[in-house]
């Protein structure tokens, strides 16, 4: 099978190249990365790659199948209506905005560009219409921090706002979403779906803790994992580690490891972080991702980011990187960080250091490029953490 990238990242194009693949006899799209080769599995419609938050690239072979049964589950789930592709086009998350909207038979409204809430609130009120006399439906995905700005922004614009709450419902995903702006969106009368998935299940299976029809999950040895028709065939030119990710069971069943940690209680999943992304801190095991989610509950911190740094005394420690804030804030920062972090996690988890930064990087997702981030720490002896007892953002004895 042939694959060709669109004609450029233009959503436009993208547009026109998926429609031709996944509801046409068009070829494979190649989307986020350089020429490919042809020999991809017949029935693929996109090979989406990119190198992710961590650097390591990969691209993953999405089946037509795959992308069309995800886009009416999706739509079994929340309801059909007409969609706004305001994420980049070439992820997964902007691949189904327009797969949905292509089998809706509707014109995707695109917010084209960098991100701003005035063209987004634009483009939410050029949706309006009405299909024999009833409201079509509108829906929209967005990550985090693109939710976080619109809010901010609907503090002070009322036409932000309306924007917000004309939605049926707002998908999010991409990363956790902070307590504090879920709020901030229910109190503003804006319906949020918090989905969870990737490129490797076509995107969000998984709305709000709950499967959508035909998705199966289960937790193996802590580790989420997940099945049904929504799953990639795998990645492109790497037969091992397909393998790997994507082991079949003793009844047959095809599983996606995903990597993550968490539960299942009463047919609710509850994701509590990345398996890799935990640090060894004076021997004791700390998940990042905790972290952080503790960190982002305090309010005004809701951006931040937590990321590992060497620790002279304990091995390995944590910084937290918060964006907008004066470095003459840092220490002020802490204490509430250490608080609040200690209280729940315990002492071990405490984070060593706050790091200021004028705003954070991010890759072309919206998502936080951690790597980056790690990348300047490194460079930055100022973030490195120091043995207890060499001032306020040590340590300190109450590690042990």
């Amino acid at each position: 099978m042939r694959l060709e990238p669109p004609a450029s990242t233009d959503p436009r194009d993208v547009l026109r190249a998926l429609r031709a693949a996944v509801v046409g006899a068009g070829p494979a799209v190649a989307l986020g990365g350089g020429a490919l080769p042809d020999d991809v599995p017949p029935g693929t419609a996109v090979v989406v790659t990119t190198s992710g938050s961590t650097g390591v690239p990969k691209s993953v072979v999405i089946s037509r199948n795959a992308l069309i049964s995800s886009a009416y589950a999706t739509a079994a789930r929340i309801g059909e209506g007409a969609w706004l592709l305001a994420v980049p086009a070439t992820y997964v998350a902007g691949v189904q905005v327009l797969v949905r909207a292509l089998l809706a038979d509707r014109e995707p409204a695109v917010v084209a560009g960098p991100f701003r809430p005035e063209p987004f609130a634009a483009a939410a009120r050029g949706m309006a219409s009405h299909d024999n006399g009833a409201r079509v439906p509108t829906y929209t995905s967005l990550v985090p921090a693109q939710l976080q700005r619109l809010l901010d922004a609907a503090d002070a614009d009322a036409t932000v706002a309306e924007a917000l709450r004309s939605f049926e419902a707002i998908l999010i995903g991409g990363q956790a979403l902070a307590p504090s702006v879920a709020e901030r969106a229910e109190a503003l009368g804006a319906r949020i779906v918090r989905t969870y998935g990737s490129s490797e299940t076509s995107g969000g299976c998984v709305y709000d803790g709950v499967p959508l029809d035909g998705v199966g999950m289960s937790v193996v040895d802590g580790e989420v994992r997940l099945s049904g028709s929504t799953l990639a065939e795998g990645y492109l030119g790497d037969p091992e580690r397909t393998a790997s990710v994507f082991p079949v069971d003793a009844d047959g069943t095809r599983w996606y490891r995903t990597g993550d940690g968490g539960e299942i209680v009463d047919g609710v999943l509850r994701v509590t972080g990345r398996l890799d992304n935990v640090i060894v801190s004076g021997g004791v095991n700390v998940s990042l991702d905790r972290v952080e989610a503790a960190v982002r509950g305090i309010a005004g911190l809701e951006s931040a980011v937590v990321v590992p740094i060497p620790d002279a005394e304990w091995g390995q420690g944590s910084a937290v990187v918060v964006p907008g804030i004066s470095p003459a804030e840092e220490t002020a920062a802490l204490e509430r960080i250490r608080a609040a972090v200690g209280a729940e996690m315990g002492a071990p988890a405490r984070p060593a250091r706050v790091v200021s930064i004028a705003e954070l990087p991010t890759l072309s997702s919206g998502k936080p490029d951690r790597a980056a981030l790690r990348a300047a720490l490194a460079r930055d002896p100022r973030a490195q953490a120091h043995p207890s007892g060499s001032g306020s953002t040590g340590h300190g004895s109450d590690r042990a």
